[in-house]
């Protein structure tokens, strides 16, 4: 099979990094995060500590993939965000030699590339293009990309092996800035820091915010289910449910819930949502990004998860949990799949999700509504 034509740029990206020598010490701090948005939100809370690789004054940049940047508001002001469209970077010649020239034309003085699982051809690119020092984490193991993988190793200067394939994001991204730094402090509880948040919204009657949307619709549970907890809310208890116009129109039967007495939509992006969960009494939400940010503004949360991620994303490590979320998933032999399920589905579900105990559902939200 031929190789695809945006591959023959790499020649000249060698070309490029081999030249860079000539060019002098760059300036300025280049952090590469290339997951989602609830990486981002997870991302925001471990900026802290990679910030301070920058040297005193000097100007820090997050590249972010185009789709996750709707959470950048979380990070600092005198942080710079940089955007990508990896679906772009992938197929188009013209924007993948545009986007490399930018990046070598900002002349870092350092790249470090966050992920544990990167792709050769997107994030390993990326790093390629600057053409300047870069550290990273040792690849995850991807056997699509294992031979690609290995021959990127040689663009990097230092290279952390941060320990078996599933562990808890947070915890191994603070691992990795541990050996960095060289030093051992502790991970960040998932809470961010109340200063930089937008003040609690008036919302006008106790409210519980509802997402029950997921990227993957196997993980959503059915709305019976949230039928049912909305009708065993206390009177006055308001409902909001939150996802997108596209959600909305895609899902009838979750949109028919609004028809139900105290019940609405709300399609606010992220930012303007803050407000809405740091009042909000109770926020129920499948795993998905609006549950991790609203973990981390403080709103009593209730994740109805899939055993998909267990070990890595939800649950949460116990070091980096904090108080005001709880998790529901059923265990299964094969959780930790991170969405590779060999299972036949369960009602369109995967089985972890069709599973999970309606009656706990209601009665823990229940239960933290009241405390």
């Amino acid at each position: 099979m031929p190789r695809p034509k945006f591959l023959n740029l790499s020649d000249a990206l060698d070309q490029r990094r081999r030249r860079a020598r000539d060019r002098g010490l760059g300036k300025g701090l280049l952090l590469i995060t290339s997951g989602g948005l609830g990486d981002t939100v997870m991302f925001a809370l471990v900026l802290p500590r990679f910030r301070r690789l920058a040297e005193p004054g000097e100007p820090v940049t997050v590249l972010l993939r185009r789709d996750a940047a709707k959470m950048a508001f979380l990070f600092p002001d005198d942080v710079t965000v940089e955007t990508v469209d990896y679906g772009r970077l992938l197929k188009d010649r013209a924007y993948r030699r545009q986007v490399g020239d930018r990046l070598y034309a900002a002349h870092f003085r350092l790249v470090v590339t966050t992920d544990y699982l990167r792709h050769p051809l997107l994030d390993e690119a990326l790093v390629r293009a600057c053409a300047t020092e870069a550290w990273a984490m040792v690849a995850r193991p991807w056997p699509k990309h294992d031979a690609a993988l290995a021959r990127n190793r040689a663009l990097y200067t230092r290279q952390f092996e941060s320990g078996q394939a599933r562990r808890d994001k947070i915890v191994r991204w603070n691992d990795f800035a541990d050996w960095l730094l060289g030093e051992a402090a502790p991970p960040p509880v998932v809470r961010l820091d109340p200063a930089g948040l937008a003040p609690p919204a008036d919302l006008g009657a106790p409210t519980v915010v509802i997402q029950p949307y997921s990227a993957v619709r196997a993980k959503q549970s059915p709305a019976a289910l949230y039928a049912r907890l909305i009708a065993a809310l206390p009177a006055g208890v308001q409902v909001r449910i939150t996802g997108s116009p596209r959600d909305r129109e895609s899902d009838p039967d979750i949109a028919a819930l609004c028809e139900m007495p105290g019940v609405t939509f709300d399609d606010s992006p992220f930012a303007d949502l803050v407000p809405v969960l740091r009042a909000a009494r109770l926020v129920v939400s499948v795993d998905t990004a609006l549950m991790h940010l609203a973990v981390a503004v403080g709103a009593p949360t209730l994740c109805l998860a899939s055993a998909a991620y267990v070990g890595e994303i939800v649950p949460y490590a116990p070091e980096v949990t904090p108080g005001n979320v709880r998790f529901l998933f059923t265990p299964m032999d094969c959780a930790g799949c991170l969405g590779d399920c060999r299972l036949p589905a369960e009602a369109g579900m995967y089985p972890c999700v069709a599973r999970l105990d309606g009656d706990a559902v209601v009665a823990t939200a229940l239960e933290m509504l009241d405390r």
